[in-house]
Formats: C-alpha cells, sequence, structure tokens
C-alpha cells in the first residue's frame, strides 16, 4: 500500500459554518487509521501544526488551521455496533447524528442529546461538548457518552470513560480537539417509545415573562425553549415565543410502530406544498436584511400571540422538532457573502435576567441586531472546559454585512466584556469572537492550568492545534510551522 502524503504547495480555503471567518491550508483526507497515524509522522517531522475536522460545523475557527494542515476525518464513519436492547451504539468518530437515529429509531431509540442539526459528527459533538433542547434535564453531549477511544499523536490509543482514565475523559469531552483524535465512542440512547412529540407553543410579552414560564414549565417538559425577537425593545423587550415538548408514548399515537420508520421523520420536500424546499434559501434571501427580519420577528411573535393557546398541542416528528437548521438547505447563503457569526453565552441563573436585557441592549447601542435569539436553560457538568452551568444561555445569530464587519467585531468583544461580568461562559463551538482574557476570566486559571496539563501530558510538543486553541488559550504549546 502506498502512504498516503501531504501535499506541498497546494492549499485550500476551508472556513467556519458561518463563513464569516476562513483561511488557507494544507488538506488532507485519511481514510483510516493507518493513514491517519501516517500524516500524522510527516506533519511532526515537517513541525507542521494540524488541526481535526469533520463535517465542519462550528461556526467559527474551531476547524481552521492558517498555514498549518487541516485532517478531514469525514470517511472513518462507520457505525461499529448497535445493541436494540439496551440502546448502547458504538460508532467511529465521524459517524453523524443522522446515521444515529437513522439506524436506532426503528428499534425505539433517538440520541438523547443532540444540537439543532443533524450533521455534525460525533466526535465533533464530543470536542464542544454539544448541548441540545432538554440540557437542563439530560445534560450535554459528553453525559451520555459511556467510553471513548482517544488516539495521541504518538499512536498510543487510551480508552477512557467516567471510571477509567476519567482525567483523560474530563479534558477531552468539550476539549477543542486538540488533546488526540477521538476515533470510537460509545454512546447511550434515549428510549422513546414513538416517533413524535406532543408540542405546545406559547408566546410571552417580554423577558420576564420569558423566564417566569420557562421556570413555571421546565419540570413537565421533556424538551424546553425559546425564541427572542431580539428587535423588540422597551417593554417588549425579551418577547418571544416558548415552545414545550414531550415524548408520545407508542400506545397514544395514533400510527403506533410505523411512526418510528424513517420515513416519518423526513422533513418535508416542499413548503406549503408548493415551494421546493431546495429553492426556499432564495425567497428568503430578499428578507435577510435588519428591515426584512425585523418585519418576520415580529410576524412570528404576533402569529403565536393570536394563535397559539395555552395548553393546545400538536404532533411534531423527533427530526421536525429538534433540526430546525435541516429544513431549508443553504440557508447559510441567505446571509450573502460576508456570512454571520454566532455567540451564545451562558449566564448563571441568578444573574441572567440582567444579563440578557444587558446583551440585547448592547447589540443594539452597536446598530447590530440579531436576526435569531434562542434561549435554553442548563445544568452543570464535571468536564473541564465546558461550557455548562446552572444557567441559561442565549444564542445570537449576527449577520457580518460587507461593509460592518469591523462594528460586528467590536460588538463581539463588547459582549464577551458582559458575559465575564455576570460570571458567565462562552460557548466554543460558536464562537469567532472572544479573546484570551475572556476565556481566562470565564472559566479561571484552575480548570485552564487542568487543561494544559492535559496537554502537556499527551501532545507536550502541540502537533494538534487549530486557530480556535491559539486564539483563545495562546499557553498551549504549538509545533513550529514550516513555508510550504
Amino acid at each position: 500500500m502506498t502512504a498516503m502524503t501531504i501535499q506541498r504547495g497546494t492549499r485550500r480555503v476551508v472556513g467556519g459554518f458561518g463563513r464569516a471567518v476562513a483561511s488557507a491550508a494544507r488538506f488532507a483526507a485519511p481514510a483510516n487509521e493507518e493513514e491517519l497515524l501516517s500524516l500524522l509522522g510527516q506533519a511532526r517531522a515537517e513541525g507542521l501544526p494540524v488541526a481535526l475536522r469533520g463535517a465542519g460545523r462550528s461556526y467559527g475557527d474551531a476547524a481552521m488551521n492558517a498555514a498549518g494542515l487541516i485532517l478531514d476525518l469525514s470517511a472513518m464513519n462507520a457505525v461499529l455496533d448497535w445493541n436494540p436492547e439496551t440502546g448502547v451504539m458504538v460508532l467511529e468518530g465521524a459517524a453523524t447524528i443522522e446515521s444515529i437515529w437513522r439506524r436506532a429509531l426503528p428499534d425505539g431509540w433517538w440520541p438523547t442529546v443532540v444540537p439543532g442539526t443533524m450533521f455534525p459528527t460525533v466526535a465533533g459533538c464530543v470536542a464542544m461538548n454539544v448541548h441540545g433542547k432538554n440540557h437542563y434535564r439530560v445534560g450535554a453531549f459528553g453525559d451520555q457518552v459511556l467510553e471513548l477511544d482517544l488516539l495521541t499523536v504518538e499512536g498510543e490509543k487510551i480508552t477512557c470513560g467516567p471510571e477509567v482514565n476519567a482525567d483523560v475523559f474530563e479534558a477531552v469531552i468539550g476539549g477543542l480537539g486538540v488533546l488526540g483524535v477521538v476515533t470510537r465512542v460509545t454512546l447511550q440512547l434515549k428510549h422513546v417509545g414513538s416517533g413524535d412529540l406532543e408540542v405546545e407553543a406559547l408566546s410571552v410579552p417580554d423577558l420576564d415573562a420569558l423566564f417566569n414560564e420557562y421556570e413555571r414549565r421546565r419540570e413537565e417538559a421533556d424538551y424546553l425553549v425559546g425564541w427572542i425577537d431580539c428587535f423588540a425593545r422597551g417593554a417588549n423587550l425579551g418577547r418571544g415565543v416558548i415552545h414545550r415538548a414531550n415524548y408520545v408514548p407508542l400506545e397514544r399515537h395514533p400510527a403506533g410502530a410505523d411512526s418510528l420508520d424513517p420515513s416519518h421523520q423526513t422533513l418535508p420536500d416542499r413548503f406549503f406544498g408548493v415551494i421546493p424546499r431546495g429553492l426556499m434559501w432564495r425567497l428568503l434571501k430578499p428578507w435577510v436584511n435588519d428591515l426584512g427580519m425585523r418585519l418576520v420577528n415580529a410576524s412570528k411573535y404576533w402569529a403565536s400571540r393570536l394563535f397559539d393557546r395555552a395548553g393546545t398541542t400538536f404532533k411534531q416528528s423527533h427530526v421536525g422538532f429538534a433540526f430546525l437548521l435541516d429544513y431549508v438547505p443553504r440557508w447559510r447563503d441567505t446571509y450573502g457573502l460576508g456570512g454571520f457569526i454566532q455567540v451564545q453565552p451562558f449566564i448563571p441563573a441568578q444573574t441572567a435576567r440582567v444579563a440578557f436585557r444587558e446583551l440585547i441592549e448592547t447589540c443594539h447601542e452597536h446598530g447590530v441586531i440579531p436576526y435569531l435569539g434562542v434561549f435554553k436553560r442548563h445544568r452543570p457538568d464535571q468536564f473541564v472546559l465546558s461550557h455548562a452551568i446552572d444557567g441559561y444561555s442565549l444564542a445570537l445569530d449576527i449577520r457580518v454585512p460587507a461593509d460592518g464587519r469591523e462594528r460586528v467585531w467590536k460588538l463581539g468583544e463588547a459582549l464577551g466584556d458582559v458575559v465575564v461580568r455576570h460570571g458567565g461562559r462562552i460557548y466554543f463551538a460558536k464562537d469567532a469572537l472572544a479573546n484570551a482574557g475572556q476565556i481566562e476570566a470565564c472559566y479561571g486559571p484552575d480548570r485552564i492550568e487542568r487543561f494544559l496539563a492535559m496537554k502537556e501530558r499527551l501532545d507536550p510538543n502541540g502537533l494538534l492545534s487549530s486557530e480556535l486553541s491559539r486564539r483563545v488559550l495562546p499557553q498551549l504549546p504549538v509545533v513550529g510551522t514550516s513555508t510550504p
């Protein structure tokens, strides 16, 4: 077999999912562990830092590596084992959330935690410790991992979990993908009974009402998420819509076991029965500007205010409820050439009401209004660099206009300062703007020292490095670069 080699001279432009940041890097795509180790050895010999990339679904620079090497691991994506009796699945690192539910749902199981899209890889979910709309109830993705294999840059394979090599496990979950390559993940899934959820929508007139209703419904909901109209101010600041969802037992579902068939989960091919999904982004694009999105947000709020009633529910498939971002193919193209960023501050419960008001007002003061705001409740965990806290988060989608990039970056710095003042944390999967000082203030010296110690143990020369890791943790070692 001919060994895979790193090509000199040729670079590929690689960006974050939001398309607001991009850079050129050398690129290789190993098909197996043998090729992966060969490429790591070549990079070490050249003094070339290596970033790992799966589906490329992080919004910022987590899988970017200017002047270095990017290893695309998406070919290592097999489902290795599935036990429909216990709901335990074993996967290669680049298997996607979609591959999990398609294999498991016919047997009555669903991934316990999913992000807002089905396309991220399992290893990517591990590296960012992603969360879902049920974080407050079941924890984040890392809480569902029973065991994983970490391949170090020297070729050692470490099996770790909550009870075995727990110190490695707690650093790798949420560890930005710079401690080693996650090659195998064992996950515990959730038994769901039927293929649908029972969903209730409720409008709320302001931020205090949003918090109050959210807390009132939290204990009775399997999933709970809020949408905020970020254009509203004054007495209406924080107005929005809450969606509560609960599992539907098989015996209460009119379609019975047929609802578990993947065909029941398929997103509609046409909107309103007329518009093909593939064309929808083109129809949305003229509205993706300040005036258009002000109207869209107001319409969404008033439609819920007029038509949604407390206690009235409707059925929605797991895919339809969980993966809102997958409804419109190429939806990110609606933001134009400048793309967009997303920030998601996590704020302790005791200060979240004040902090969220300050975050929204800060956006208005900078003249940059988020087109989408998503509100969630969270709980803490034991992972070293985890964003998870006992509190709330507010995810904000912010368009980057061609003539307003500097203004958006200044806003990002200001939002980070708000997070620091309120003792919050910044979520790395969404981040493109936080600086090292803000990260140190958010996570504290003890957590950062623990992570640095694990990096020294597993990758002392800093072969694994990304633009994200160098930006937020400049203390990490980085192997020297060479001119391709």
